[in-house]
């Protein structure tokens, strides 16, 4: 799991609990696209409520689909400055 991935990290201001709401939107957006199923199949998501950060795995056309939703809707409802992403490969990478 995460060979790609997306590593959301958020800023102090972002409560990781409505990000992750979003997230759920965005995949919910998913679902409209490729079924519930597919989806299910081909999400993968991490969480680290220490370190503010959700990752998301873009190994599959389902997994970039979602996380390009995502970051639109967070930088819709938070704004832009207040998350960086970057793409990651790797668990190495993943937590840094």
């Amino acid at each position: 799991m995460f060979e790609q991935a997306y590593r959301y990290r958020f800023a102090g201001q972002v409560n990781l609990r409505d990000a992750g709401e979003t997230l759920l939107l965005s995949v919910l957006a998913a679902e409209g696209l490729f079924g519930a199923a597919r989806v299910r199949m081909d999400i993968g998501v991490a969480t680290d409520e220490a370190i503010g950060v959700i990752v998301v795995d873009a190994s599959t056309v389902v997994g970039q689909v979602i996380n390009g939703i995502f970051t639109a809707f967070i930088s819709r409802e938070f704004g832009p400055s207040a998350f960086s992403v970057k793409r990651v490969a790797g668990l190495n990478e993943v937590w840094q």
